[in-house]
């Protein structure tokens, strides 16, 4: 199974990326995590990200695509994979298009979950990651909205996306998301 989460921040890609990853034994890929500990552990990745991700900007496509190649081709996601935090932007789809091409990959599913703003910054702020105060939140989904909302568009013209309401609770959105495939 090949699967892509795609959602505003604080909806709940990486609660859900991480069980599913967990039931089908293969790697949840979630690109804010891998660049947060880059940074934890002072990476040079983590070290060009960290401007970006505390100022609640993206992280530069260049920063990411080899990362991203890296993970994808690695012999732990032969079998399959959940890619959470990219793609962000119709840039990042089209990388990713051609690198499954390349890898004689391709995806089964995108799920976009959706929460109201409010859930989600309550959610974000509850977490604490790196550059998560209200002001940073914000800037993320304006980003969000601007950037990462016409992947939506994307790939529901490719036939393969499911909407998700997030505002559920964790076991509802994984029964679902398990009735879906």
């Amino acid at each position: 199974m090949r699967l892509i989460l795609l959602g505003v921040p604080g909806a709940g890609k990486g609660t859900l990326g991480a069980i599913l990853s967990k039931q089908w034994q293969i790697p949840h890929i979630d690109i804010g995590e891998i660049l947060r500990q880059s940074i934890a552990v002072q990476a040079t990745l983590g070290l060009k990200a960290r401007a970006y991700m505390e100022k609640g900007d993206m992280v530069p496509d260049n920063l990411v695509f080899d990362m991203i190649a890296k993970y994808l081709n690695h012999s732990s996601a032969r079998r399959g994979w959940i890619l959470d935090g990219f793609p962000v932007n119709l840039s990042q789809a089209r990388f990713l298009d051609e690198l499954l091409a390349s890898l004689g990959q391709s995806y089964n599913r995108v799920f976009n979950f959706y929460v109201p703003i409010d859930v989600a910054v309550v959610r974000l702020k509850q977490r604490g990651y790196l550059g998560d105060c209200p002001e940073v939140i914000y800037r993320r989904i304006e980003i969000y909205q601007q950037q990462t909302a016409p992947l939506t568009q994307y790939y529901r013209q490719q036939g393969c996306l499911t909407m998700i309401n997030g505002d559920r609770s964790v076991e509802t959105v994984a029964d679902f998301l398990q009735s879906c495939l």
